[in-house]
């Protein structure tokens, strides 16, 4: 199904299924998935009834964040795959009745990329405008007190006589979204996979394109809420600027110049539901921008149908919103929301399930997967940001358990994995497809549900908390 009758698209109703292409399946026994393995369990993902798949950064990385440190944006990480695996990827789900999504990341690219590479060589290079450069201040300290999002200083020192702003990693350098040809250079990209059948794009740090012109202080929080660093209040100059709702009216029209089907999906992360709707401005932006509210309340009924209902009534006239619970970054919501305990996971798949709108299942929520206690001395997260006090992101992104044999099913006998199995190990999908009782069928059915007897618009939404 494409367009509903009153002219709704595929992602109303639907569900996308977040997949962390690292940890799904490894096809070729060395530890970390990859695009074949992921082919290899198309129909599983067919059977649970989703309707996209969102795939984890795909594109050449040297790894500092995990492929969100982009050094080539029209390739494939080898370790992942190649061109051809994703293209047969593209087509098997799209037999099966299933779209793609790729992770576009662009705020930043690794300082590996060849454009940082030139911009790095000197003041004239070609291509030293594609960042944010700054002299130092006349006492020779940084150009301001921006912070990064590991809560450090912004800006990195470099021999060629200027800092350059990062706004996660230093190597992860910003791009400068006030030059012409950055913006040329991501039309291109867009296009690029646009015609090799991709379906849309899950933006990464969709509100923080534009940096201010004049690189002003930030000011103080206004308060201790540990929120406001998580939101970016904290980021006023560096994030959340106007001149991004551009770019995204540009994009639009981009995607939609290939179908309408195409999507947009921003990671936007603001405080409330005003914020949110602007990115999806007059039905001319994003289609679809994250929830991070909803997704960081506790499992509290008052406090979830709250959000909800703020939500619902500041989207534009037709507007869909999303929701998640679980994410690469936040942390499963059976762990966070439910403390492993499946009642709670079984209802926090229900309210997933029958909200109105877009729902997004993280690998493994189906199966009630929870967080894994990975040790430092095999954690490989080297990006760790600041949320929840400096929360090490790797305990959610842990492989996949397929059943009970050496490797789970993720890899083969014998194979370390990238990062460590639960241990002891978790319920697998094995363990519960057969069980009417289990998280796993409990949420087939919600979404065979959603498909037939909720429909696909948005539905009426009665709060009863």
């Amino acid at each position: 199904m494409t367009e509903n009758a009153d002219g709704r698209r595929w992602w109303h109703g639907a569900v996308i299924y977040q997949l962390y292409v690292r940890s799904w399946r490894d096809s070729n026994d060395d530890g970390y998935g990859d695009l074949r393995g992921i082919i290899e369990r198309l129909d599983y993902l067919s059977w649970l009834g989703v309707d996209a798949v969102w795939l984890s950064p795909t594109m050449p990385s040297p790894d500092e964040d995990w492929g969100y440190d982009v050094s080539d944006y029209t390739g494939v990480h080898p370790e992942l795959g190649t061109l051809a695996d994703l293209d047969e990827l593209i087509d098997q789900a799209g037999q099966r009745g299933m779209r793609v999504l790729l992770d576009l990341v662009p705020n930043h690219t690794s300082s590996a990329h060849p454009w940082f590479a030139d911009a790095a060589s000197g003041r004239e290079a070609e291509h030293r405008r594609y960042y944010v450069w700054a002299d130092p201040r006349p006492d020779g300290g940084r150009p301001n007190n921006w912070l990064d999002f590991t809560g450090r200083p912004a800006w990195q020192w470099h021999d060629s006589g200027q800092y350059y702003l990062h706004n996660f990693l230093p190597g992860q350098p910003d791009l400068n979204w006030w030059e012409p040809a950055v913006h040329q250079e991501f039309a291109r990209i867009l296009e690029f996979w646009f015609e090799r059948g991709v379906a849309g794009f899950r933006i990464d740090v969709a509100n923080g394109l534009y940096k201010d012109a004049e690189l002003r202080d930030n000011p103080p929080l206004d308060s201790d809420n540990p929120l406001e660093g998580v939101f970016g209040l904290r980021f006023v100059y560096n994030s959340n600027r106007p001149e991004t709702h551009g770019v995204y009216r540009d994009w639009r029209k981009i995607a939609e110049s290939y179908s309408p089907e195409r999507l947009l999906l921003g990671e936007t992360w603001v405080p409330d539901a005003q914020r949110l709707a602007a990115y999806y401005g007059d039905n001319d932006e994003l289609q679809l921008g994250f929830n991070f509210p909803f997704a960081l309340a506790d499992l509290d009924p008052a406090r979830l149908a709250a959000i909800v209902e703020q939500t619902l009534a500041a989207l534009p006239p037709g507007g869909c919103p999303v929701w998640m619970g679980s994410n690469h970054d936040l942390g499963r919501f059976p762990s966070r929301w439910c403390g492993g305990d499946e009642r709670k996971i079984r209802l926090a798949l229900l309210v997933l399930a029958t909200l109105p709108g877009t729902s997004v299942l993280y690998y493994g929520d189906e199966i009630g997967m929870t967080d894994v206690d990975v040790p430092a001395a095999l954690r490989r997260d080297h990006a760790t940001l600041d949320l929840e006090g400096g929360a090490d992101r790797d305990r959610a992104r842990t492989p996949m358990p397929w059943d009970g044999s050496p490797g789970s099913g993720f890899t083969g006998p014998g194979v370390t994995p990238w990062l460590p199995m639960a241990d002891p190990p978790v319920s697998s999908v094995a363990d519960q497809r057969d069980k009417p009782e289990s998280p796993l069928s409990l949420c087939r059915r919600l979404l065979a549900l959603r498909r037939t007897e909720l429909g696909r618009g948005l539905a009426d939404f009665e709060n009863l908390a």
